[in-house]
């Protein structure tokens, strides 16, 4: 059993890992008013502190990471930055919605990481629950923000799409 949760950490420490740099590029290359801008910049600096509490966990639990599944989660993140947005060139209004939505399943993710180390923390000196507690109601505040600036980059993005639609 405690291979699947040495398993199971390390994915989500590689998700982590990648999650990570999305937010950073998301926060630094956005385009959306304040305060998103510095909202998104405050959740970039969360979510750092929240991996590397994942790392202390891991770290308490003697459970390395993997170095082959965070390599590979963080070219996945590269690689999904080239995907179509409309614009050749330059950054699209799209790019702020696709990146916001990822930020979300990234966070959504890490709710259901401490949440799951919540159930088994009961005995465990390695596991904190007060500590996790505090780290899963950051990461549904994390949330709270984040849709709120998603949001407003999808009115931003598709605001003139049905009201310059002609009608079938």
């Amino acid at each position: 059993m405690k291979e699947h949760l040495a398993i199971y950490l390390r994915d989500h420490h590689a998700a982590g890992r990648a999650g990570l740099d999305l937010a950073r590029r998301t926060a630094a290359g956005t385009d959306l008013p304040e305060p998103c801008r510095g909202q998104l910049r405050a959740v970039a600096e969360e979510i750092a502190e929240d991996h590397a509490s994942l790392e202390l966990i891991m770290g308490s639990l003697s459970v390395p990471a993997s170095t082959v599944k965070d390599t590979l989660a963080g070219a996945a993140e590269r690689l999904g930055r080239l995907k179509s947005n409309g614009s050749i060139v330059s950054r699209s209004p799209l790019s702020n919605v696709v990146e916001l939505e990822g930020l979300l399943a990234g966070i959504a993710a890490k709710e259901a990481l401490w949440k799951a180390l919540s159930l088994i923390a009961d005995g465990n000196k390695a596991l904190k629950g007060e500590e996790l507690r505090v780290l899963l109601e950051r990461a549904q505040r994390q949330r709270e923000v984040v849709e709120s600036c998603r949001v407003i980059a999808v009115q931003r993005a598709f605001a003139h799409a049905l009201a310059t639609a002609s009608p079938a």
